[in-house]
């Protein structure tokens, strides 16, 4: 139900809150001077509510989301109090000589406020049902339409309303309550209201003409000096919403600065209250929608677009949303969310879609957002689209021979150089105002004299054209980049300097993941006397190797594949699976060789006759019974009661489609597996890294941070030591980039051969030399998860950090200093990394405030635990950690203090110029670090 309010000279009813996000301010001066709630009003149901994360109070509207559960955020209901709309649940249960009037703007209802039994009614079918979700705060809207009445008793309507406000404070002890105007009612009203919200003081939407409009000087007086009553006599925080087209931000943050430099909580948004507005801070736009041409390739997993760019986007620190341009493309495509537009073509696509296509991203960029061109174009740009590009259509084509090199960009010949100037294909001539205002990347003159560009930095964007993307190294599938994907990236679509969610590190020290997928768990080893694969693993590797490790089995091979070894196999997973350094996963019933049957892609192409399984007598392949099946075979007849399965390690092409991966998420399973991230000396290419995983519908298939051995051995033809060369992909993916944690992934059957059990022993030793932090499989998974819920916000000098709690770190570019670890909140410390410093949050939300150089006050520079527990003191903090392995902890800037782990005072084994590092024999303790003096 929307937000009715009347301005005091005119009738225009002000459109409140329909979809509402509640913007996060601190009050600058005025009456009430204590900081005030960051708060955002967001009534749509298309935005994932983690977006607002960074915000003290979110205002929804309950008909549209679920009860949502933010960890450092109040999320409040809406409720109208004096309207009911007819598509509330409850309407048809309110009598008809309760109404007092229509609200003809909203197609909604008045009721009468001097109804006796009003109050119990709104308590009962309003606020109850949202109470038992767990709401706590509420929103109450259309508090004073009464006035649209023909005739009414202002007084008992107002006394009508009291009646209800003290009836939910009775019935519901501890409600908070934000009052959407109700001006008049507030003195009767002492203590039972946490705030006032007032709609548009600088700018409106007219619900009549819809429109957005400036606020008149006289209405703008009136409002603001109700609003300074409110804080002066009534000492509450006034939250002032104002509208604006969501594609306007530059507006939106200027009259959010004007309302807050009146002293009130700033929140601007759309008329539907349906984006992601600004307030007192402005959340980051962390989405790239990315067009590609589905009929190019076999799978959105195999497009270029997938395959190579999404990985440098995610490493920017971007979510990449994909749509095909065969399809309806999105409408809601706005600066909100969204940091620009990508395109990548490698030919054309339909022509009854080019059209379509061109007149879409005009409309994006008259919004505002970069646009980023790969490839090709798509479709040779139509007249109207090349002038708003700034493309000058060339007479007639250039003739390859008579082409000369003008200039060529540092940005490209990154991996590989550009073709010569009798190669390259696809040019364009930039019209003169363009061209004055560009960057070309590749520049050519013709035998005419024009000057030709292959790629070049524009006002609106950018694009680099084949054969200037990328080269294929011929008789293989590897690839080069010759542009680099960075650089391009943050220059066309214009990225701001941000602090960066990463998912590689936590505490400043480089995660260790161990997992293997259970294939041949059932075979006999290549070792004197035959030895069951499975006894190989647990003897050789999961008793050695004291380090987290997730194990899974294939149900079909450890029960029913050789019954004769069932006892046997079986007996040897319950004993990998008490080891207390394992975890549970399951690698399916029957080993899906193809999981989207619906297209037959990915290892198997076109073959009909390929296998979907391993050979099980009369099963025909069921997702259930492979996902849910497995899981509950493992769970019943091997996994401890304490240690149930968590996740699903995908087999065969690692394709799930949607439906998969909708069952495992119902079944309260994470997933691993794909990506094929495989880079070494044999293929140095960042083409070979692959990205963090792949939205299908709502879901997240999450990739391996490296693939497995299979890969390094031919497809286990030989040779078979070759995954020692999954070393190089540690290092490669380490630096100069850190891009990816230490992964080390195989099958069952590397504990088969001599060589290959080596190869793994090779890793691990490798693994266990470097200055890493070990987690399970499972914890990288919700790491990556919370990669795409992670909010960013600007909050004045400094920024506010905010996830579901797994994703811990943020890598801070130069240009924005290092953090000031005793301005910031929630910041326990930071490190030097490999691009950047990697900043340490204590929990799922923090407050991080940057310096130019570091401060003396103590802080954590690295550690191979995660922090249970953190509190900052006058002289100090005390930590407590909970990794592993035995703990090691750096500290910085503790010259001179008393360092203990659980009260006792320990002493460092090594020192530097300003590091301290202490090693302990335990994996969980707590450190109190006092620093006497400062």
């Amino acid at each position: 139900m929307p937000t009715c309010f009347l301005y005091r000279h005119s009738a225009l009813l002000g459109s409140v809150l329909r979809r509402l996000v509640l913007a996060c301010t601190l009050l600058a001066g005025g009456a009430w001077a204590q900081p005030a709630p960051a708060v955002a009003l967001y009534y749509g149901s298309g935005i994932a509510l983690s977006e607002f994360g960074n915000f003290d109070i979110l205002v929804v509207d309950p008909d549209h989301v679920a009860a949502p559960r933010l960890p450092a955020t109040q999320v409040y209901a809406y409720a109208s109090v004096t309207e009911v709309h007819p598509t509330r649940a409850y309407y048809d249960r309110i009598p008809a000589q309760w109404k007092l009037a229509r609200n003809a703007d909203w197609q909604s209802d008045v009721i009468d406020q001097t109804t006796a039994q009003w109050p119990d009614f709104f308590a009962d079918n309003v606020i109850a049902p949202l109470w038992q979700q767990g709401y706590r705060g509420f929103f109450l809207d259309t508090l004073d339409s009464y006035r649209l009445a023909q005739d009414f008793d202002e007084q008992a309507q107002q006394q009508g309303l009291v009646r209800v406000i003290e009836t939910l404070h009775t019935r519901f002890p501890g409600i908070q309550l934000i009052f959407n105007r109700g001006f008049d009612l507030l003195p009767r009203l002492p203590g039972k209201v946490q705030m006032v919200a007032a709609e548009s003081l600088y700018r409106a939407w007219n619900a009549r003409t819809q429109r957005y409009e400036e606020v008149s000087e006289p209405d703008r007086a009136w409002l603001l000096e109700q609003l300074r009553t409110v804080q002066e006599r009534d000492h509450l925080p006034v939250l002032v919403i104002d509208y604006a087209p969501p594609h306007d931000r530059a507006l939106a943050r200027r009259t959010a600065e004007k309302i807050a430099a009146d002293g009130f909580i700033p929140w601007v948004t759309d008329s539907d209250l349906s984006s992601v507005g600004i307030g007192s801070i402005e959340p980051v736009a962390r989405r790239v929608l990315v067009l590609y041409n589905a009929d190019e390739s076999p799978s959105l997993r195999y497009s270029n677009a997938h395959r190579y760019l999404q990985m440098p986007l995610n490493h920017l620190g971007y979510v990449v949303d994909y749509a095909d341009v065969n399809q309806p493309l999105p409408s809601a495509v706005y600066p909100d969310r969204y940091a620009g537009v990508i395109t990548w073509f490698s030919g054309f696509y339909p022509g009854s879609r080019g059209r379509m296509v061109e007149q879409w991203l005009g409309q994006r960029m008259d919004l505002g957002l970069p646009l980023a061109i790969f490839g090709t174009w798509g479709k040779e740009p139509g007249a109207a689209f090349a002038r708003k590009l700034g493309l000058q259509n060339a007479a007639e084509p250039a003739a390859p021979t008579a082409l000369t090199l003008l200039n060529q960009h540092p940005m490209l010949g990154l991996e590989a150089q550009p073709p010569l100037p009798g190669a390259q294909t696809d040019l364009e001539q930039l019209g003169p105002a363009l061209l004055a205002q560009s960057t070309p990347l590749l520049a050519l003159r013709d035998a005419q004299g024009r000057t030709l560009v292959g790629g070049a930095i524009t006002p609106w964007g950018g694009f680099i054209l084949d054969p200037n993307v990328l080269t294929e190294i011929p008789g293989t599938e590897a690839a080069r980049w010759i542009v680099d994907p960075f650089a391009f990236l943050q220059a066309s679509l214009r990225l701001p300097v941000l602090p960066i969610p990463d998912t590689t590190t936590e505490n400043g020290r480089r995660l260790l993941t161990v997992h293997v997928d259970g294939d041949a768990y059932n075979t006999r080893a290549e070792f004197p006397g035959s030895p069951l694969t499975a006894q190989v693993l647990l003897d050789q590797v999961f008793r050695k190797y004291r380090i987290p490790q997730t194990m899974s089995i294939v149900e079909y091979e450890a029960h029913e594949m050789t019954p004769e070894l069932t006892p046997r196999l079986e007996a040897i997973a319950r004993e990998i699976f008490k080891l207390p350094h394992m975890e549970v996963g399951s690698h399916t019933y029957s080993h899906p060789f193809l999981w989207d049957t619906s297209r037959r892609h990915g290892l198997f192409l076109e073959d009909s006759e390929a296998a979907l399984t391993l050979d099980v007598p009369g099963y025909t392949m069921n997702l259930e019974r492979e996902i849910v099946g497995s899981t509950e075979y493992i769970n019943t007849r091997l996994a401890p009661p304490d240690k149930p399965v968590k996740l699903l390690q995908w087999s065969g092409d690692t394709a799930p489609g949607e439906a998969a991966l909708a069952i495992t998420a119902r079944a309260g399973l994470l997933n691993l597996n794909g990506g094929d991230t495989f880079i070494s000396k044999l293929d140095p290419s960042l083409t070979a890294i692959g990205a963090l995983g792949l939205r299908k519908g709502p879901y997240l298939q999450v990739y391996a941070p490296a693939t497995n051995e299979n890969i390094y051995t031919n497809l286990w033809t030989g040779p078979f030591y070759g995954f020692e060369r999954v070393i190089e992909t540690f290092e490669m993916t380490g630096s100069p980039r850190r891009i990816k944690p230490v992964g080390i992934y195989y099958h069952s059957y590397s504990a088969s051969k001599p060589a290959s059990l080596k190869a793994v022993h090779k890793a691990y030793d490798w693994a266990l030399r470097q200055p890493l932090h070990p987690v399970h499989a499972y914890e990288f998974a919700q790491k990556v998860q919370d990669f795409y819920d992670f909010a960013i916000a600007r909050d004045g000098t400094g920024w506010r950090l905010s996830g579901p709690g797994h994703l811990r770190t943020v890598r801070l570019p130069a240009a924005l200093g290092v953090p000031d670890v005793q301005a910031s909140q929630a910041i326990a410390g930071w490190r030097p990394g490999e691009e950047a410093p990697y900043v340490h949050m204590t929990g799922a939300s923090a407050r991080l405030q940057t310096a130019a150089a570091a401060g003396a006050a103590p802080y954590l520079y690295e550690a191979n635990g995660r922090l249970a527990a953190w509190q900052r003191t006058d002289q100090g903090f005390t930590a407590t950690f909970q990794g592993h392995v035995p703990l090691v902890v750096t500290l910085a800037n503790v010259q001179g203090c008393r360092v203990r782990a659980d009260q006792r005072p320990i002493a460092a084994q090594r020192r530097s110029a300003n590091t301290h590092t202490f090693q302990l024999a335990h994996a969980a303790a707590q450190i109190d670090v006092l620093c006497p003096g400062r």
